[in-house]
């Protein structure tokens, strides 16, 4: 079926009937609500474990690239100092043969030079060690923090499981009856009831009126305004909170 003809079949749907169905789909999803209300705050709890990991795992990976980055700069200043110390050689034979002061003075330089390169290699490969055994260190500590979230994680999951696993054959059921529920209601009415539901404590969107008030503000309908819910000519929601007001107590055809 195309969007148009979709909206075309909607569009002959009595409001009534649409009312009926978000009474409908308000009950079947409170059902769904007091289904997780058990579930407390397991869920969240599994998800922040699950970023805290992720970011421990991060974390980890970075030091090992930091210390991978550290080996190769300390292997590299291993091979200056192999180098610097095959040119001191070299000089050291070169002076040997020099034919004055001038060219022995500045062989001398050069081989001075070469032996500042070995000192400075050496600190750097300190230095960088020094890094690498601190790093090793917060790696250390990050994983076992890690596998202590791990276990905390672990044990969460199966609580949550458990709880899911006792109820999963009645919450597939009434998510069956929600599709049912959902078919004489436009898209339209769907995203403006879903909206109302994120927006409101109890996840109540639909209401009736009882005792002259609105079911989910208790907020005062005044008697033409109930006369106009009653007539179900068109969608109603509240002056106060916005609820759709699907119809007067006494007068439903079914309750939320």
């Amino acid at each position: 079926m195309t969007a148009k003809a979709a909206a075309l079949a909607h569009a002959d749907v009595p409001v009534a009937t649409k009312l009926e169905a978000l009474l409908a789909l308000q009950r079947l999803d409170s059902q769904l609500d007091e289904i997780r209300r058990v579930r407390g705050d397991l869920p969240e709890e599994v998800r922040d474990l699950e970023d805290e990991i992720a970011g421990y795992e991060v974390r980890v990976k970075k030091f090992d690239e930091d210390i991978q980055g550290l080996n190769d700069f300390i292997k590299s200043r291993k091979q200056a100092s192999k180098d610097a110390e095959t040119l001191i050689k070299k000089y050291d034979e070169q002076q040997q043969n020099v034919r004055n002061n001038r060219e022995f003075e500045a062989i001398a330089k050069e081989m001075e030079l070469q032996r500042l390169e070995i000192q400075i290699s050496d600190k750097k490969i300190k230095e960088s060690q020094y890094q690498i055994d601190v790093k090793n260190a917060e790696i250390s500590g990050t994983k076992s923090k890690l596998d202590e979230r791990r276990k905390d994680l672990d044990t969460k999951k199966g609580e949550l499981d458990t709880i899911i696993a006792e109820n999963e054959e009645e919450e597939r059921g009434i998510l069956a009856q929600r599709e049912e529920a959902t078919a004489p209601v436009e898209p339209r009415l769907l995203t403006a009831y879903t909206r109302i539901r994120g927006n409101v404590r109890n996840g109540l969107a639909v209401v009736l009126v009882r005792r002259d008030a609105c079911g989910g503000c208790f907020n005062t309908v005044p008697p033409q305004r109930q006369a106009d819910i009653i007539s179900h000519k068109k969608i109603i929601v509240c002056e106060h909170c916005g609820r759709i007001l699907a119809d007067v107590e006494g007068r439903a055809t079914a309750n939320v």
